[in-house]
């Protein structure tokens, strides 16, 4: 075989090793940005949570048509950011499965999974907080998009009020 052609397949394999390790490298390093970015976003849009956010169920009876009844909800309002397959079962309580699982951001900034189980005679849920980079692992740009996406209603929501409260002066006026 010919020492030249030998010598340039392995520093082509050399390179696709550099490049690789290069690759990963770049990879985490913007996967740690990303999880500032999203803590950026979160502290921005926090302050207007309590005026776009659900109140989340926290846990609840239900009646054997599966109406629920003695609602209690968390006390900060929140807005869902996010769902994915849910665990097998709660970290509070093991003996408990996982139906839904949702990220929300709520009104104090913070990132929580919110976990909830549901039998026939009770729904109940576990809110585990999350740093921004956990979430960011977890849910990926989707937290980015939906963020945005909040922020963007609001500000649409908020210059129809102003457009819709324009007029009423100017019937006013006349």
């Amino acid at each position: 075989m010919d020492p030249i052609i030998e010598e340039g397949y392995t520093r082509l394999l050399e390179t696709i090793e550099d490049l690789q390790a290069k690759k990963e490298e770049i990879a985490t390093e913007l996967r740690e940005g990303a999880g500032a970015l999203v803590a950026r976003m979160a502290a921005d849009t926090a302050p207007i949570i309590n005026r776009i956010g659900l109140e989340m169920l926290w846990r609840a009876k239900r009646e054997a048509s599966g109406e629920l009844y003695e609602q209690v909800f968390y006390e900060k309002k929140m807005i869902v950011l996010g769902k994915s397959d849910p665990l097998p079962y709660r970290p509070d309580d093991p003996s408990k499965p996982v139906d839904t699982q949702l990220c929300v951001l709520s009104e104090d900034g913070n990132f929580y999974e919110v976990m909830y189980t549901t039998t026939e005679i009770r729904v109940d849920s576990y809110a585990s907080p999350l740093t921004p980079e956990e979430a960011f692992d977890i849910y990926g740009y989707d937290l980015v998009f939906m963020l945005y996406r909040a922020m963007y209603e609001y500000a649409e929501q908020e210059e129809e009020l102003t457009a819709a409260l324009a007029r009423a002066l100017e019937y006013i006026a006349l």
